[in-house]
């Protein structure tokens, strides 16, 4: 579908972010059983980028680091290695309680023992985000952005995040940048916040192009009444759920796709995986479907960025959902929490169930 984007820009896909790493037991061991750890560069929006990057897409992240970290080192090698260009200041730690980048610790569960994760957070410098730390004329006037993609983690994580991304999301309308927002709705991050985010929620809602969610993200982030957690089976909520985002598009006419994610667990290894999307009045679902699971942490982000991709590569809207849902479920077979696809043939392979060799 035709979203009207800028042509000719250095940057198809930007976002704001804040680096941290993620560390995950080997072989489905519980966190509290292990002494051997998987160590990652993590961030939902990077994420959501690195499908394009991987596609050989130039993407950009806005951020931030903390300067002489070995952490922040191992984050950049980790951001070229998957093609993901950034830019951000470096500040000083301030000693041993200064600032730092944050630690996620994931166990990925397996079977009936559900994934847990824990954030360690505290002092960490993406929360310091500001648009004043970044040349805002020359990303999105001179080098120009395709579209620019805001998470809800970002958008939550602090005051000055929150202003950050609005201010970011009104500078990219003005320089003719598409804007995207995936709710991401975390309840830690809004704890005491309720009122404030829903407003700034309700606002970067307004601006959006692309508004993403999950099966509790509209209810949870905008206050729209939707299918319960929980209960019968989501092939049965379908409709309900088209009920609930046409409430959401009526609520915010500036976007032309809104889309979902539909999950159900049946254990930490196999989940029903569905989506659906209203793009331009006209309704696209993909029913959910039993898909295996290795590690469920970036299934949803792997949607978004399949999604996105597709829609910077003007595709149909049907194939840009197909594109997501099986770029979710490539998230959701790996280890890393996003989707890094060799070509775009591997992600048509998984949505068509073709599993066989590839000589």
């Amino acid at each position: 579908m035709d979203l009207n984007l800028r042509k000719n820009c250095a940057y198809l896909l930007a976002c704001p972010t804040s680096m941290g790493v993620r560390i995950t037991p080997d072989d489905r061991m519980a966190v509290q059983n292990s002494n051997h750890f998987y160590l990652q560069a993590t961030s939902a929006e990077t994420n959501v980028l690195n499908v394009a990057a991987s596609l050989g897409k130039p993407c950009l992240a806005l951020t931030k680091f903390v300067k002489g970290s070995p952490i922040a080192a191992f984050i950049q090698s980790q951001l070229r290695a998957r093609g993901i260009s950034y830019a951000g200041a470096e500040v000083d730690q301030g000693g041993p309680w200064g600032y730092r980048h944050q630690f996620n610790i994931a166990d990925s569960g397996f079977g009936l023992r559900a994934p847990r994760v824990w954030n360690d957070r505290a002092g960490e410098v993406g929360r310091t985000l500001r648009i004043t730390e970044f040349d805002i004329e020359h990303i999105f006037g001179t080098q120009g952005v395709g579209i620019l993609h805001l998470s809800g983690l970002i958008a939550a994580m602090s005051e000055e995040t929150t202003r950050f991304c609005l201010e970011l999301a009104q500078a990219a309308k003005q320089y003719g940048t598409l804007v995207s927002f995936d709710l991401n709705y975390r309840a830690s991050f809004w704890k005491g916040r309720e009122d404030e985010l829903r407003a700034a929620f309700d606002r970067l809602a307004g601006l959006a192009d692309v508004l993403v969610g999950n099966e509790e993200d509209f209810q949870l982030c905008l206050g729209f009444a939707g299918p319960e957690a929980g209960g019968r089976a989501l092939s049965g909520k379908i409709d309900r759920f088209q009920d609930m985002v046409t409430r959401v598009s009526r609520r915010y006419p500036n976007a032309r796709v809104f889309a979902t994610t539909l999950r159900q667990v049946v254990s930490a290894n196999e989940h029903l995986w569905g989506a659906l999307m209203l793009a331009d009045g006209q309704w696209f679902v993909e029913q959910p479907r039993p898909i295996p699971v290795l590690d469920r942490i970036g299934g949803g982000d792997g949607f978004t960025g399949g999604l996105l991709y597709g829609l910077l590569q003007g595709w149909q809207a049907e194939q840009c959902l197909q594109f997501g849902w099986a770029c979710g479920v490539l998230a959701a077979s790996s280890l890393n929490d996003y989707a890094e696809p060799a070509d775009e043939k591997q992600v048509w392979d998984i949505y068509a169930g073709n599993a066989r060799v590839q000589r």
